[in-house]
């Protein structure tokens, strides 16, 4: 697992908004938390990207219901992609206006 971890902190993928733009995306920090959370690192990750875990709560229990059909499945999918767009909506404009775009 090591090796996968320092693998991806080598090939991080560049931001074409930061790049050319000189502006974080509401999307940036993404990378850096996932690897935070894999290090086991939980605070780091929030801080880095808030919105990490509902996001691949998401995902996961996205592919799950695709497979299982839970019973209550896709109300279930509707509200955590409604509080994950939400979060990072709120923390985008959080950075934009304390200042804190990296």
């Amino acid at each position: 697992m090591t090796q996968i971890i320092e693998w991806l902190k080598t090939h991080l993928l560049t931001c074409p908004s930061k790049r050319f733009f000189h502006l974080d995306c509401p999307g940036c920090g993404l990378q850096r938390s996932v690897i935070a959370l894999f290090e086991g690192d939980l605070v780091r990750s929030v801080q880095l990207y808030p919105a990490t875990i509902p996001l691949l709560f998401t995902l996961i229990f996205t592919a799950l219901h695709l497979k299982f059909k839970f019973k209550h499945g896709a109300a279930i999918i509707q509200w955590s992609y409604i509080v994950t767009v939400s979060m990072i909506v709120i923390f985008y404009f959080y950075k934009i206006f304390t200042h804190k775009l990296i």
